[in-house]
């Protein structure tokens, strides 16, 4: 068994460390050539210190290695457009988007991306609870992998379990890919309370409130509520506003405390809110939170503002 994973930051290698580690034989690419060879060389890469690469990881920077009929895409979301556009060749494979968030330009998520960019390919996403370096320590962890095609979806989980991967299957592929896009976005909401000291009581009501307006976005788009209270929804909303390991946690605590934050790392909730808001507005969706963390972004509310006018919302049935 070989699979190719495209991307080799933290998360696309730790994904590669797991699959290595239960046997299959793993392509890594990575755009820079000197890292590459860096990796090839010393088994080892700085987006996971810790770890020595599994002997079954091949690094490359070079795509015509990338022969494999299953392709992960760990390449952050609202780069994974102009990314795809330099793999001309993935057309017809399965490619399996392993990123999270809401393409701000469009409005669509990392499936119709690839369907875009690919027609012909099939997509899939691998989404769920998940940390790079807890993968790469071999912890146990699930994710949901879905896909549209019922055939496709299966012969995809058995190839992609691993020792410490448990992975479940689903074809709602729009509640997957919502309840990991949406979840970073309260995410940022319960760090910057955290961060203002706010207190645990109000992350615990962001989170509630929070995975409710997930599901009114996610049901208004053709999803599963129950898609929502799974894994790839309610499961990685807990861990994400819960874990100083997030980034979008640690973004927020940030803002929260009214300090700068690294512009290097990735934090995928902040283009996803933007673009979740302005997609609530054309469905006549209420998302408050949303729109305080876009609020909070935009720099056109403080975090005192944010919550008095989320405090200030009329009464209602929950």
């Amino acid at each position: 068994m070989s699979i190719a994973i495209i991307g080799a930051g933290a998360f696309g290698t730790s994904l590669a460390q797991s699959f290595a580690s239960g046997g299959t034989k793993v392509t890594l690419w990575a755009r820079d050539a000197k890292a590459t060879r860096a990796m090839q060389d010393l088994r080892q890469t700085p987006r996971l210190p810790d770890v020595t690469l599994h002997p079954e990881i091949s690094p490359t920077s070079d795509a015509k290695d990338i022969t494999q009929s299953i392709v992960l895409l760990a390449i952050p979301l609202q780069k994974l457009r102009s990314a795809l556009a330099g793999f001309p060749e993935l057309e017809g494979r399965t490619l399996v988007a392993c990123c999270k968030g809401i393409e701000l330009t469009n409005g669509i998520g990392p499936t119709a991306i690839i369907t875009d960019c690919l027609p012909s390919a099939t997509p899939a996403v691998l989404t769920g609870p998940s940390f790079a370096a807890d993968i790469a320590k071999g912890l146990p962890t699930a994710l949901t992998l879905a896909c549209a095609d019922v055939d496709g979806g299966r012969a995809l989980q058995t190839s992609l379990s691993a020792p410490n991967l448990r992975i479940y299957r689903t074809t709602d592929v729009i509640g997957a890919e919502l309840g990991g896009a949406l979840k970073n976005v309260i995410a940022i909401a319960c760090g910057a309370a955290i961060g203002a000291g706010l207190g645990d009581s109000a992350r615990a009501a962001l989170m509630t409130r929070g995975f409710a307006e997930m599901n009114r976005m996610a049901q208004a788009l053709g999803a599963d509520p129950a898609t929502l209270a799974g894994l790839s929804g309610f499961g990685d909303l807990s861990l994400t506003c819960s874990s100083a390991q997030s980034r979008n946690f640690q973004f927020g605590l940030a803002l929260g405390r009214g300090e700068g934050f690294d512009p290097s790392i990735t934090v995928e909730g902040a283009a996803t809110a933007r673009a979740t808001l302005t997609r609530a507005a054309a469905l006549g969706i209420d998302m408050p939170i949303t729109a305080a963390v876009v609020g909070l972004l935009d720099q056109k509310l403080n975090l005192r503002e944010a919550m008095d006018q989320l405090l200030a919302r009329p009464p209602k049935e929950e």
